[in-house]
């Protein structure tokens, strides 16, 4: 096996952790770079994954612990009503009071629909309870945290990045200090601005080249789904909701998407093309790879649809801006059918970047196969083509 120079660096999207990248040993973008050659590391950002706030030892967990079971020890259903009660009281009078009801009433109507099930099933197997085995309790955890998600892009930038970079380094010791890069989604929102900011600053990013998938700083002139996003902001700022459990909601969504009657049946192609995940690889990472993510760190991203793009917490500083100045090649990727980056987008940002350093590629093809949003990183076409379009660029930047 070759045995690379520079080391590689994985960052996976918004509200998602590590699992995406290593999804399981046949679907493992990570365990195919490190079989490579590549000395392969995957950040999972602060609020994701190992990275999430923990209990102490001691009186403080006990009582955790005894009030987890007790709460356990409900049915399914009063556990499930119990945390929705609790988002909705986030919210105040007036209008937000509306919003507060319509969660109730919709979770509600999801426990209407399901314990209506569980008439056609075992009385000591619950069809609640096959469906959501762990999310129950997790929807009280993550209500629980909430207060404490109090970050932005920013601080992933100007906090995270640096530190994981330097102990990348410290680990790995390559000769000349850089690494690569990958990122997905977020991920490579986090590489372009890392790029602005060394630029803007007059100083190395540390980054000998970067891939990018699925990824802009401009989604202006594309049709994107995340722009359903924005009602969803707005109002967190407005009322002061501190983050939104979107691993939670999207986990308990996703098993009405795909079973009748084929509530939010739109989720599953906001993640994959048609018969391009295996839909115990679906399962999976809908179910384990969403995390709660911050609303101060949506109302970031949103400046992304706004005329001339993603910028800083002031919005002085446009990060596409400072792109022309980089020096750092760079691979973007597109799916044909990402409707949360769509080609249109991508490309939007790849115009920022001097012609003689950055490579644009979209995957798909009009008979097939297609590429979604996730596909790019562990569809089943990616392994044959994808894959090796990153090996090929990245092998010719190690140097």
């Amino acid at each position: 096996m070759q045995t690379r120079k520079h080391p590689l660096f994985l960052l996976s999207g918004v509200a998602t952790n590590a699992v995406g990248y290593d999804l399981c040993p046949k679907s493992s973008f990570a365990r195919f770079m490190s079989g490579q050659g590549f000395d392969t590391w995957v950040l999972e950002l602060r609020g994701s994954g190992l990275s999430t706030f923990r209990v102490g030892i001691g009186e403080d967990s006990d009582a955790s612990l005894g009030e987890s079971k007790g709460r356990l020890e409900q049915r399914p259903s009063e556990s499930f009503m119990n945390g929705a009660d609790r988002l909705s009281s986030f919210f105040d009078d007036g209008v937000s009071s509306q919003i507060g009801s319509q969660i109730r009433n919709l979770s509600q109507k999801l426990l209407d629909v399901i314990e209506g099930s569980q008439q056609f099933v075992s009385p000591n197997v619950g069809l609640f309870q096959g469906l959501f085995p762990s999310e129950l309790e997790d929807v009280i955890k993550q209500l629980d945290m909430v207060s404490k998600y109090d970050w932005d892009l920013d601080h992933h930038l100007e906090e995270d990045l640096p530190s994981a970079v330097e102990y990348i380094r410290t680990q790995s010791k390559p000769n000349d200090g850089q690494i690569f890069a990958i990122g997905h989604s977020m991920g490579g929102i986090l590489l372009y601005a890392m790029l602005s900011r060394s630029c803007s600053q007059g100083r190395d990013s540390g980054l000998t080249s970067i891939v990018t998938l699925g990824s802009t700083l401009d989604y202006t002139p594309s049709n994107s789904s995340l722009k359903f996003l924005l009602p969803v902001a707005d109002p967190a700022r407005a009322l002061n909701i501190p983050a939104i459990p979107v691993g939670t909601l999207i986990a308990a969504a996703y098993h009405f998407s795909s079973s009748p009657p084929y509530v939010l049946s739109w989720l599953k192609a906001q993640v994959t093309a048609q018969g391009m995940l295996h839909p115990q690889a679906l399962t999976k990472l809908v179910s384990n790879s969403f995390c709660t993510v911050p609303a101060k760190l949506l109302l970031q991203l949103t400046t992304a649809f706004q005329q001339g793009g993603l910028t800083d917490r002031s919005g002085n500083f446009l990060y596409k801006q400072h792109l022309k100045k980089s020096k750092v090649p760079v691979l973007a990727i597109a799916g044909d059918q990402d409707f949360i980056c769509p080609p249109t987008a991508v490309y939007e940002t790849v115009k920022s970047i001097p012609e003689h350093l950055v490579m644009y590629k979209v995957f798909g093809e009009p008979g097939g196969p297609h590429y979604g949003h996730y596909d790019l990183v562990g569809g089943r076409w990616a392994y044959h083509e994808v894959y090796p379009c990153i090996i090929d660029f990245l092998s010719r930047h190690d140097v």
